[in-house]
């Protein structure tokens, strides 16, 4: 704690947030005072805090971590430390750890099972290097939930009407928001990259420097809150919703991903010549093969399916192919050191640790059993056969069949999550939505 109590120091810190990622990447956790924290050995939850559903529901049964709902240990990582740059007074930020009094690590906590499959990678003295895109919707306050979501208005006093991809003049509408990201992010030592605007309607998108995964996946957390917060202060909401408004295209959280030898540093997916290596094939395989399983990771909602459709640059199978933004993973143009794989079917709304756990997990199967990818394609995804499943209840089947994912992820974990967005759904189908009593109410 030394390292930390010399921060809260120098910072002249009154309070700590200590936070934990949830199942929907959520900030759960407890607001203490910094005498407190420091005079504390360690902040404590109820595991069943990871089984809470986007509704605040609960799974049924307390079989998933235990009849008696006991606590855990939540300890501070120390390189996650961090200020709270809205704050209106000194605040600080530190995401922990989840453990049992053992000091086993809990085993459906989003951060461990990412930690997990790093583990794999260690192992085989290779390390997984991503980069994610996050894109969001930039929205006029919502207060009322059955009414559409809008546009919010920029500089000009106006709206966006129409689609306004890469426009310069699109984001300036928007640039007092983004000064006060770019300061937050900035403070908070997360790394941003570029900014575009994005097809749809006051959409954006953010693109991450490339970096360690777990590193990645804490960024990407707190970056989601430091954008609604932000958005919240010049009156407007920030939505990582996958499909939030009708006709609009959806958000996705592209993450391009390359493998190094930990020794050397060298990229392993290209070889001394300069070609494509077998691992290389083997890691698009490996994704080919298990994405369909992994689809209630990366369509965690309802919603999420929305997004998955023909010509709204979202993909619809797991073909690959070369600079080709119809499929689902595709090979950028770049020199051999920078090969890398970008995979486009994770939408934004999914948890960044599941997500980037997924689909290294996928990777490393294909790896290390020398799997082989069918031949890239070279022709419009979205004129071939859907190769993904159509909804959640067919994905979650798809995963609860799955020895491999249980293997690599973890069992406890795979049927906490299949629980968890059985109870989603289940809340999701008790709701009749406006578009069933617009058309069935007086016609059939």
């Amino acid at each position: 704690m030394n390292e930390i109590e010399e921060f809260l120091r120098k910072h002249r810190v009154t309070e700590v947030e200590a936070i934990i990622p949830d199942m929907a990447g959520i900030a759960r956790g407890k607001i203490i005072p910094r005498s407190q924290f420091e005079a504390s050995e360690s902040m404590r939850l109820p595991q069943a805090v990871m089984l809470q559903t986007v509704t605040g529901d609960y799974p049924q049964g307390g079989a998933l971590t235990g009849v008696t709902d006991p606590d855990m240990v939540c300890v501070p990582d120390v390189s996650t430390l961090r200020m709270v740059p809205w704050a209106t007074d000194p605040t600080a930020q530190v995401i922990h750890d989840c453990m049992h009094f053992d000091g086993t690590p809990v085993a459906i906590s989003p951060r461990h099972v990412l930690r997990r499959v790093l583990a794999l990678y260690r192992a085989k003295g290779w390390r997984p290097v991503v980069a994610p895109e996050l894109e969001f919707y930039l929205v006029d306050v919502n207060k009322d939930p059955d009414l559409p979501l809008r546009p919010p208005v920029g500089r000009t006093g106006r709206p966006e009407t129409g689609g306004q991809s890469y426009s310069i003049e699109a984001v300036n509408e928007f640039d007092p928001l983004f000064e006060d990201i770019y300061e937050y992010c900035d403070i908070q030592e997360l790394q941003v990259d570029t900014l575009i605007h994005e097809v749809g309607a006051a959409q954006m998108e953010i693109n991450f420097l490339h970096g360690d995964a777990l590193e990645l996946a804490d960024q990407v957390f707190l970056f989601k809150r430091t954008v609604r917060e932000a958005a919240l202060r010049h009156r407007m909401f920030a939505t990582f919703m996958a499909k939030p408004i009708e006709g609009e295209p959806g958000s996705a959280m592209h993450v391009h991903q390359s493998i190094v030898d930990i020794e050397s540093g060298k990229n392993l997916f290209s070889g001394a010549d300069g070609n494509a290596t077998d691992l290389f094939y083997g890691y698009i395989a490996g994704l080919q093969n298990l994405t369909p399983a992994l689809m209630p990771i990366f369509a965690p909602y309802i919603n999420s399916w929305r997004r998955l459709s023909r010509f709204t640059a979202a993909p619809i199978g797991v073909q690959w192919g070369y600079d080709n933004r119809t499929v689902g993973f595709r090979v950028p143009h770049a020199p051999p050191a920078a090969r890398r794989v970008e995979n486009r079917i994770p939408g934004v709304d999914c948890n960044p640790y599941l997500a980037l756990a997924a689909t290294l997990a996928a990777g490393y199967l294909g790896m290390t059993q020398g799997l082989k990818p069918g031949p890239p394609l070279t022709t419009d995804g979205y004129q071939q056969a859907w190769q993904l499943p159509r909804n959640l209840e067919e994905g979650l089947s798809l995963m609860g069949r799955s020895e491999a994912l249980a293997e690599i992820l973890g069992e406890a974990f795979v049927k906490a999550w299949i629980a968890l967005k059985e109870t989603e759904y289940d809340a999701f189908f008790r709701v009749i939505s406006s578009w069933e009593r617009k058309h069935l109410l007086l016609h059939v």
